[in-house]
């Protein structure tokens, strides 16, 4: 079999075999590539709520389990505690609440994963999995073998010897250019 049908064949098949890792790999670096613009892997929902747990009134857990009930997380309770003298934290099941004991003022924030990119950036993450670690390893020396079999798919002028070159140059010069920028 001549080289350039093996090579051929290796990148077509390689491109075939991590097609699905390549998608999940994109969308999760692209979302962790903007984590200062959003959370990649959970929707955060805030409310500001007005309750009468004051200090001033006594506080004991019959209140805090009353105001629960009246906002319909009592059966998600997991316990609280006084983290200073004017605030109380509650946990409940995926957030917590923070009163201001003074003003009674609560501010209740819920958490819950954000559909596919909590699961595409668990992996991408790798937390250490010894199976995913070694597709994942496979996976990226697949990746070298795809950039350099691709280059020379093509012939002539469309090819390494051609156009091909100067965009395999751009690929390699731009990255070094914006390294050296922010280094």
């Amino acid at each position: 079999m001549k080289i350039r049908k093996l090579n051929r064949i290796t990148h077509r098949d390689l491109g075939y075999l991590f097609f699905g890792m390549s998608i999940i790999y994109a969308i999760s670096g692209i979302s962790l590539n903007h984590i200062k613009d959003w959370n990649p892997n959970y929707i955060v929902d805030s409310r500001v709520l007005e309750s009468d747990l004051t200090t001033q009134n006594g506080l004991d857990e019959k209140q805090i389990m009353n105001f629960l009930d009246s906002i319909n997380e009592k059966e998600h309770f997991k316990k609280y505690y006084f983290p200073s003298e004017t605030t109380l934290k509650i946990f409940i099941d995926n957030g917590s609440i923070m009163v201001n004991t003074k003003t009674g003022e609560a501010h209740l924030e819920m958490l819950r994963r954000r559909p596919i990119f909590n699961q595409f950036n668990y992996l991408h993450y790798n937390h250490t999995k010894r199976l995913w670690t070694w597709f994942a390893d496979i996976y990226a020396a697949s990746l070298l073998l795809l950039s350099f079999t691709g280059l020379f798919i093509l012939k002539g002028a469309q090819g390494i010897t051609g156009r091909g070159a100067w965009l395999t140059a751009a690929g390699i010069i731009i990255p070094l250019i914006l390294y050296l920028y922010y280094v």
